[in-house]
């Protein structure tokens, strides 16, 4: 029979058992054992040569329950320090680097945005948030957002109008960070697409005010916690793969090597919880989480959302997820292909139509932050398209 199961300080609800991932073969998952072999190659020459595209990178792709590739290349931490004179980084000893392991958590940077952006629909599912309620009902003190009528929908699908971010790291405590966003004032035409940080952390504060409860522990109890994703959680995060040598001109803050604390630099300055980034993880439970999607909102025995707010949160234009984007997505884009990428160097993609999700975490802005590149992430996406028989 199935069993009942409280999600995220909800209400009970009848659950059905959804298969759990298992490490298994290309072929007992339905997908091309070359096209997978290069999947695999792609990441560790991805970590190679002088000047890779990032220190150290970790994949993992599957279809259905069964994960069929799991790669983990290059370094957690390499570098000591930034130069700026010779524009490289100043190397450890290979004694003293610390090696990619499939198990190796990262920052997600905007991935987190995902977890605020499920949060939320547990809320919208239970009927104690309305999609198109406005954020003024909830948060009257954030009187710039409700004058212009700043809607829960639009916060999800960025068309709010916020600008994409406020300098909250150059504050001189919360007083003045709270004020500061209160006052903030949309700059872009409501309905416009304007990708803004403000959305999440707006969001963030949405949902403080209306469960009671924190974001950390909102992902916690309704996310993480029932579906066994034990590696996931904000920081600290010690064991973490390295960022970035954090200092100005190139950066906002003078913060030094970074390892285990969250990287960007306004979730630091909100305590390394917040909206839009601070979640620490590995390959292995972000697998969970796409899995859990693709069943409908179901992994083993726990269920975080119902199939049909399943749908509402994936269907384009997404809710915090983005839909069909070539240019990380590569050929799984153009048929429902849902996910996101992260500053630090993360992505996922999970699609529905194939049934299939692939991970790839590297440590891009180690040591330094650089002109981004998604070619490596549609590659992977192209590959496992590929793959699918």
């Amino acid at each position: 029979m199935p069993s009942l199961e409280t999600v995220g300080g909800g209400r009970s609800r009848e659950l059905s058992s959804a298969p759990r991932l298992r490490v298994d073969t290309p072929e007992r998952a339905g997908l091309d054992p070359v096209e997978t072999r290069l999947l695999a190659r792609d990441v560790i020459d991805l970590t190679t040569g002088d000047r890779p595209w990032a220190a150290g990178a970790v994949v993992v792709a599957g279809r259905g329950p069964v994960i069929a590739v799991q790669e983990a290349a290059g370094w957690a931490v390499r570098y000591a320090a930034y130069d700026p004179e010779v524009d490289a980084g100043v190397g450890l000893p290979v004694s003293e680097r610390v090696p990619m392991t499939v198990g190796t958590p990262f920052d997600l940077a905007s991935l987190t945005k995902l977890f605020t952006s499920v949060a939320a629909v547990q809320q919208i599912e239970r009927g104690t948030l309305g999609i198109d309620a406005r954020v003024g009902a909830y948060l009257p003190d954030f009187r710039a957002a409700a004058a212009h009528g700043v809607t829960v929908r639009r916060l999800l699908t960025h068309t709010s109008g916020l600008r994409p971010e406020l300098p909250l790291y150059d504050c001189a405590d919360g007083t003045e960070r709270l004020e500061l966003l209160r006052a903030e004032a949309p700059v872009g035409e409501p309905g416009e697409y304007l990708y803004s940080d403000l959305n999440m952390i707006l969001l963030q504060h949405l949902l403080e005010r209306l469960t009671g409860r924190t974001l950390d522990a909102l992902v916690r109890e309704g996310i993480t916690r029932p579906l066994g994703m034990t590696s996931t959680g904000f920081g600290p995060c010690p064991g973490a793969a390295a960022t970035e040598d954090q200092r100005r001109p190139w950066a906002k803050a003078d913060r030094g090597m970074l390892r285990g604390v969250v990287h960007d630099e306004n979730a630091w300055a909100l305590g390394g919880v917040a909206g839009h980034a601070g979640l620490f993880s590995t390959g292995r439970d972000l697998a969970v989480f796409c899995r859990t999607l693709l069943s409908g909102g179901s992994y083993g025995p726990a269920r975080i959302l119902g199939p049909d707010f399943v749908e509402l949160l994936l269907a384009p234009p997404g809710l915090g997820f983005v839909v069909d984007q070539p240019w990380f997505m590569g050929e799984l884009a153009g048929r429902g292909a849902a996910g996101h990428t992260g500053f630090t160097g993360t992505s996922l993609v999970l699609d529905p139509a194939t049934d299939t999700f692939v991970v790839l975490l590297a440590n891009t802005v180690h040591p330094v932050r650089r002109p981004p590149d998604s070619t490596p992430r549609a590659q992977a996406g192209s590959r496992l398209k590929a793959a699918v028989r």
